[in-house]
């Protein structure tokens, strides 16, 4: 959803441009375990990116046979991405640049994908900038204006910690939604990426408690947070009731999120980037 943007006063004073330290106070940890598979499905709506994942050679990176370690280097990511310095950035592209590398079509395939096509990136990137803009606007209500612009920029690094070039992201926020309502309007899901998304957001991939456990609750949370086009790619139904339940929901999460200490608050993006920091030096993979 796009968040009302407020008037603000053209001779306050600007914004401060984000750092990796002052965003943290803007960011919920726990958004990362609400918002994941939903935003796995979006990113994957977009058939090079989807294919890409499903006929990839790299086993070691697929959710299906490494959901842990595919979910630890997912969110190493988004903090590299949000906190890490341009130290980190670099030699965390360098470790996901040499995963990507096999990934892409053979020749005369019916969908031609390359990992590190850039516009492929930015749509990956603004997916991730959506699910976040999104979930915090449920969460906590629209951002200031100025605030959420600020914030806008500072994601561009979603896909300039890769191939994107910072030229890409679009200018401002208006810019990106009309992309995102512009690409989002293009994409579909067949059947084989049917079958690998109902097999992820049913915890297939995981052993029988927890999937007996969370399978019904997590596949109404994935429902919760894709676009409505997306549901009806999925065949999911979502009703006004629905929807008044679980923005209930993570309202009364965001009366507790907001008054623990900012380390609480961030985690669990500090937590990977440290673990990251210490992979490295230890000459462990980082992927």
């Amino acid at each position: 959803m796009t968040a009302p943007l407020r008037y603000t006063d053209p001779e306050s004073p600007p914004t401060p441009e984000f750092t990796p330290q002052t965003v943290r106070r803007h960011m919920d940890g726990v958004a990362a375990f609400l918002g994941g598979a939903a935003n796995v499905v979006m990113q994957l709506s977009h058939p090079p990116v989807g294919y890409g994942v499903l006929e990839s050679p790299v086993d070691s990176g697929k959710a299906t046979l490494h959901p842990i370690k595919r979910l630890r280097t997912t969110l190493t990511y988004l903090a590299v991405a949000w906190l890490g310095t341009e130290g980190d950035r670099r030699v965390y592209r360098d470790a996901v640049n040499a995963s990507h590398r096999p990934i892409r079509s053979k020749p005369g395939a019916a969908v031609r994908y390359n990992a590190f096509d850039p516009k492929l990136q930015l749509w990956v990137a603004a997916c991730l900038y959506w699910g976040v803009d999104d979930l915090y606007t449920r969460m906590h209500g629209p951002m200031e204006s100025d605030v959420a612009e600020a914030f806008y920029r500072y994601s561009a690094r979603l896909g300039t910690t890769l191939q994107m070039r910072p030229e890409m992201w679009p200018a401002d926020r208006a810019a990106f939604y009309r992309y995102w309502d512009e690409n989002l309007a293009q994409r579909t899901i067949d059947e084989p990426v049917r079958r690998y998304f109902d097999d992820l957001i049913d915890l297939k991939n995981l052993s029988p408690v927890p999937r007996i456990v969370f399978g019904r609750i997590h596949r109404f949370g994935v429902t919760a947070l894709l676009p409505q086009r997306l549901r009806d790619q999925m065949g999911m139904t979502w009703t006004a009731r629905d929807e008044r339940r679980y923005t209930g929901t993570l309202r009364l999460i965001a009366l507790v999120w907001v008054r623990l200490p900012e380390p609480i608050r961030v985690f669990p993006f500090n937590y990977l980037l440290l673990d990251m920091r210490l992979r490295n030096r230890l000459g462990r993979p980082l992927v």
